[in-house]
């Protein structure tokens, strides 16, 4: 019994480049750090006394910046290549967050956390677009699958070491973490990713393809995943809140919880990627996964206030999660043209951006005007919409061939 379950992890997890598990090492120091924004919003309305909108307004121009960023570095990275991208990215953004702790007021908040977003969300195109030049077609979804394992494996240590250091020695520690994890990730990076690859990669990419912003399947896909992420990222900022408020969570509670989403995804999204990226199209799977959302957010809706209904809703939003995210990264490298993927690739990041921009000031607009209750109902349709579009999609939508780089 335990030596097939073995031979499943040790298969989920061959074939992948070394470049690969070096992008993951970086994004794991990178992650570990993840400390400030999940509880920034706690911070803003307890620390600061913003009211629950002006939360909202911060929130939203984070994700204004990540819009911005993201589709600044996927064209950076079709232009000078994802190396110095991601090093600069990871570099700038360690000083950001260590200026961020020092920034009153609602504007100048909003407009620090723009810059903020802007310079370290150019990171995630660029990391992508390296993703997909260090892996095959065959074994991408993994690829993907081990950096965001990486990714939340990092992130289940994060917010529980964030909710214990802020609730010990203040919420200023978190931003001096999390910068140093930034400057950490970025050594690292320098130390042990060969920028010689990277300018063959520059090289391979002469030859221009389609523009994104004219493949119109691709834009489809991107509205019906945009949907998909408005109801994802209320866990980011939203749902912190209604652990405080109607669960009487605490920081430390809150952060443990955020951790079993990360834990569950650390054990399972690799054996889980590998026994479905044959038997089902990407598509197929990430519109089931979006359905798991909904799935999740009907559960909180219904059963709000059970004792276990927090748990239920983090396992049926983390499966939605590991069955989404790697797919969809993967189904965007793939729609891609070599020399066009950093394009596609902000554009797909784009999309969570842009429902960091419209999620928090209507999620806690919503949360404040008619409770929690109505937005999550809200979110599980939200979900429903993407994943029938998504599902759609696949059904008129014929295969399509696009040119693949070789892996290095």
């Amino acid at each position: 019994m335990l030596a097939p379950a073995i031979r499943l992890y040790r298969h989920s997890f061959s074939g992948l480049s070394r470049d690969i598990w070096l992008l993951s090492l970086v994004m794991l120091v990178n992650r570990a750090g993840t400390m400030v924004i999940p509880f920034l919003t706690i911070y803003l309305t307890g620390q600061k006394g913003f009211r629950l909108e002006e939360a909202g307004w911060v929130m939203s121009s984070f994700g204004l910046g990540s819009v911005l960023g993201a589709f600044i570095g996927g064209k950076l990275t079709d232009r000078i290549g994802y190396y110095p991208v991601q090093f600069w990215s990871l570099t700038l953004g360690g000083f950001c967050f260590l200026g961020l702790q020092f920034v009153n007021g609602v504007a100048a908040m909003c407009a620090a956390t723009f810059v903020l977003s802007t310079i370290a969300d150019a990171f995630r195109p660029a990391n992508q677009t390296a993703v997909a030049f260090h892996s095959r077609p065959e074994n991408r979804s993994r690829a993907f699958a081990l950096v965001r394992l990486a990714v939340n494996l990092g992130f289940s240590a994060g917010p529980v070491m964030g909710g214990l250091i802020a609730h010990a020695a203040g919420y200023q520690w978190l931003f001096v973490v999390d910068a140093l994890t930034c400057f950490g990730a970025a050594l690292i990076f320098r130390l042990c990713i060969s920028p010689k690859k990277a300018i063959r990669h520059s090289e391979d990419v002469q030859e221009k393809g389609l523009s994104p912003w004219k493949d119109g399947h691709f834009l489809r896909f991107i509205l019906f995943i945009t949907l998909g992420a408005m109801a994802f990222m209320q866990f980011m900022n939203t749902l912190p809140i209604f652990w405080k408020t109607s669960y009487g969570f605490s920081e430390a509670q809150i952060g443990a919880l955020t951790t079993l989403n990360g834990l569950i995804i650390v054990s399972m999204e690799m054996p889980l990627a590998y026994l479905i990226e044959r038997k089902l199209t990407k598509l197929a799977i990430i519109g089931i996964g979006t359905i798991f959302y909904g799935v999740a957010y009907f559960t909180l809706s219904g059963l709000s206030y059970w004792a276990f209904t927090p748990i239920l809703f983090m396992i049926f939003l983390t499966i939605g999660e590991m069955l989404c995210m790697p797919f969809a990264s993967a189904y965007t490298a793939d729609q891609a043209h070599p020399s066009r993927r950093g394009q596609y690739m902000g554009i797909y990041t784009m999309a969570y951006s842009a429902a960091l921009i419209i999620g928090p000031s209507l999620s806690l607009w919503t949360a404040q005007v008619y409770g929690f209750i109505p937005l999550w109902f809200i979110c599980g349709g939200l979900s429903a919409v993407s994943a029938a579009g998504i599902l759609l999609l696949k059904r008129s939508t014929a295969a399509r061939t696009v040119m693949e780089a070789p892996v290095r």
